[in-house]
């Protein structure tokens, strides 16, 4: 579960919890899921299933395929690892909740992705503060069963503890946020959805790909890593890759030259588009600007 940017900080960990291990592990507690947990789960996976088709991109669907994810109760997380170990060597391990940074990168880093085990209560469909078990297995594990997402997910890991570090998550942040949760990838003349907040959310999903508001622009590495964006509501910018090769590139770069530059020049807002940019959609920004015109004194 990600504790990705200062632009998001939060955490057990900033709320005095104490792990009785030293990663943060727990049981996933499986049999104590209640009946109105598993009609959660069905509720919000026939709803995504239903919209994803079409919507999705192709690695996604394959995934979902080749997983133990049935539609009427919440995923073993052991099913989960067992299927996952044979096809890019991943496994799901279960935290109470959002983990510190150093934690997150660990596991990452050793092919353990952590998934919170609690589920959403039914008033919560449509909106939820911190990542749940159907954002984190839904949303997450069908991308992990793709060899180049899995070597990406794994570098970033890596990346992130040396970014520690440094000084630089911030910029790092941008990178996993505008990918690996809110990523789009061209198939053929289409824009596809692989990130998991996009695929875990219904809303989204359209309006990643469907809206007129949103910008969607062609990755750029420091395009990215330099600007800021929405954890309170849909994106206003969305990045897209010509292909999810793009992912193993990045996985094997060097981010100094990177750090090192963004050390000056300008941070761009969500919603901005640069004169450099390579525009697929230029957004009207409508959605945001009638949610700004709503919120206004």
């Amino acid at each position: 579960m990600n504790t990705t940017s200062t632009e998001a900080k939060h955490g057990l960990a900033d709320r005095g919890y104490r792990p009785e291990r030293a990663d943060w592990t727990i049981d996933q507690g499986w049999a104590h899921y209640t009946p109105q947990d598993h009609a959660v789960w069905k509720a919000l996976f026939e709803r995504q299933t239903g919209l994803l088709p079409g919507r999705a991109c192709e690695a996604f669907v394959q995934g979902m395929r080749a997983l133990p994810m049935r539609h009427d109760q919440i995923p073993r997380f052991d099913e989960l690892s067992e299927a996952l170990m044979k096809r890019t060597g991943w496994q799901v391990v279960a935290v109470p909740g959002l983990v510190p940074d150093e934690v997150f990168f660990d596991h990452l880093a050793h092919r353990r992705f952590p998934s919170g085990r609690f589920i959403r209560r039914p008033d919560e469909l449509d909106y939820l503060e911190e990542p749940d078990v159907f954002h984190d297995v839904f949303g997450h594990v069908p991308m992990l069963m793709n060899p180049v997402m899995a070597e990406f997910i794994q570098a970033y890991g890596q990346g992130g503890l040396r970014a520690q570090k440094l000084g630089v998550l911030e910029q790092l942040a941008r990178v996993y946020w505008y990918t690996v949760e809110f990523g789009l990838v061209r198939e053929g003349d289409a824009v596809r959805i692989y990130g998991a907040g996009i695929a875990s959310s219904s809303a989204e999903s359209v309006f990643a790909v469907e809206s007129d508001s949103p910008n969607r622009i062609g990755f750029d590495l420091e395009r990215v890593m330099r600007t800021r964006y929405r954890i309170d509501d849909f994106q206003e910018s969305y990045f897209v890759l010509d292909n999810l090769d793009q992912l193993l590139a990045l996985a094997q770069i060097d981010f100094d030259p990177y750090y090192q530059r963004l050390q000056t020049g300008p941070t761009h807002q969500p919603g901005d588009v640069l004169a450099s940019d390579p525009v697929i959609t230029r957004g009207s920004g409508r959605y945001h600007a009638d949610k700004r015109a709503q919120a206004a004194p």
